[in-house]
């Protein structure tokens, strides 16, 4: 990555003024979308709701982006507590989400029976409400969750769910890529920020260089997905435009990227990647996925335990064989007194005087334990740790039997799924708004298709698959 950064930051060093580079910007992105709404795609406007949800989960929050706009929201009168106007406003998209569903008469039983270890899971979270030290913010953490499984449902009963995705992501980047890029060129006090020890860091869009690494993660698994959808296409203006927006945003993906200097998210994009093109070559025998990623997963616990081997790759990346200091929080974290069978409650762990526990053993306070299962330990103990495996495991039960109904998406979600669960190895994703833990449920989740026929694929639908019926209650 090191040889090639330079010549990206030379692509995009082009000396321009804030202001120009901002009217560019703002250009760019309207035209985008105009180009976005020319298309008349087969999706239903109800899907701008997760598309708003995910930018801002891969962005700021809103109370944030008042505050740039020149209008000064608090934001709450402590970490617990968060912004009223930012609580207000999660739960107004949930209410119109769950209307949105009502209204496509979505049954309730129909995603317990398909989503069963999910659901599960869920509930296990709310009844660990009971003892949760703060058990009325806990309460509210759980009902922000719920708009990622409402939010999931809308793309899942769009008339064509991979219409769907595609529309999402591409709008989701729309505004992620240009404004990372703004920010981080043109307005470095909204772009470029410190780490707790001082080191310079970019943030882009977002608040922290590893949620900027886990939006090129997100984005850039999916235009590398999409360009194997798009390539087989035959010769046309509509394959050369895509191709030419799919390579403008992997370059942008790949200078953020080297901007954020996130090892973690780019590894996990690698291994998503490899997971893709190895799920589509004819020698493997998609009976077999399952058998693969159990080997794959033995050897990798092999190695760990004989050799060390994510020591030894954090060194080559220039992170040092302890993981940028993670091993030494984790060996504190599991020495501080908490429940190993239930946990401290759903988002409790890092509530109140708790965390200041490790404040004589860092030379900051912790928020987070770098460790998506780690953190479910603490918070929801070996029970939720257990269900979150289960969880997985049923995932992928269903992505093996959508590879032999709907190719594409199966090893769409088979690769996301990979990426995800090697990510939270040292980050932790498993939590309230992150944007990776949105496309989890979107990934995770299943709804009969609908059976109507509803208006005309888009070009790229009737490009890529064969024409087909759904069903879809009209008017939303």
């Amino acid at each position: 990555m090191d040889l090639v950064e330079p010549h990206i930051a030379t692509l995009f060093g082009l000396g321009l003024s804030s202001s120009l580079a901002l009217f560019l910007t703002i250009a760019v992105i309207a035209w985008l979308f105009r180009r976005d709404i020319r298309e008349k795609p087969d999706v239903t406007t109800a899907l701008w709701l997760p598309v708003l949800w995910l930018v801002l989960g891969c962005s700021r929050s809103v109370s944030a982006w008042l505050n740039i706009f020149g209008l000064p929201v608090s934001g709450g009168a402590s970490v617990e507590e968060g912004s009223p106007l930012d609580a207000c406003f999660y739960f107004v998209l949930i209410i119109v989400g769950f209307f949105v569903l009502a209204k496509r008469q979505v049954r309730l039983s129909e995603v317990v029976s398909n989503n069963g270890w999910l659901i599960f899971f869920l509930l296990y979270c709310f009844i660990s409400i009971a003892w949760s030290d703060f058990p009325f913010i806990a309460l509210k953490r759980w009902i922000k969750i719920l708009g990622h499984p409402i939010m999931a449902l809308i793309v899942l009963t769009e008339p064509d769910p991979k219409e769907a995705l595609i529309r999402l992501m591409k709008r989701c980047a729309y505004v992620v890529v240009p404004v990372s890029i703004l920010f981080i060129k043109y307005y470095p006090e909204l772009g470029r920020g410190f780490t707790p020890w001082g080191e310079a860091t970019s943030t882009g869009i977002t608040t922290n260089k590893n949620l900027l690494g886990a939006d090129c993660l997100i984005l850039g698994y999916f235009f590398f997905w999409y360009l194997l959808q798009t390539w087989p296409l035959q010769r046309s203006t509509l394959r050369r435009n895509e191709l030419r927006l799919i390579a403008g945003f992997l370059i942008g993906i790949w200078w953020l990227f080297s901007q954020a200097h996130s090892a973690t998210s780019f590894t996990c994009l690698v291994i998503g990647i490899l997971v893709v093109v190895f799920v589509g070559m004819r020698s493997t025998n998609k009976h077999f996925i399952g058998t693969y990623m159990l080997a794959a997963l033995v050897l990798l616990a092999a190695a760990e335990m004989a050799f060390g081997i994510s020591g030894r790759f954090s060194e080559s990346l220039g992170r040092g064989s302890e993981l940028s200091g993670r091993t030494g929080l984790w060996t504190a974290l599991l020495g501080m007194h908490t429940n190993p069978i239930l946990g401290t409650g759903f988002e409790s762990f890092w509530l109140g005087e708790r965390p200041r526990q490790l404040e004589g053993i860092f030379y900051f306070i912790p928020n987070e334990a770098h460790n998506g299962y780690l953190e479910t330990y603490l918070t929801l103990g070996i029970v939720g740790v257990f269900l979150l495996i289960g969880l997985f495991v049923a995932t992928f039960w269903k992505i093996r039997a959508e590879l032999f109904r709907n190719f594409e998406m199966g090893r769409y979600r088979l690769g996301f799924l990979a990426a995800l669960i090697l990510y939270n190895w040292t980050e932790a994703a498993f939590k309230t708004l992150t944007p990776l833990w949105f496309l989890f449920y979107l990934i995770a989740m299943d709804y009969p298709r609908p059976r109507l026929t509803t208006g005309q694929p888009s070009i790229e639908a009737a490009g890529l698959e064969e024409s087909r019926e759904f069903v879809y209650v009209e008017g939303v």
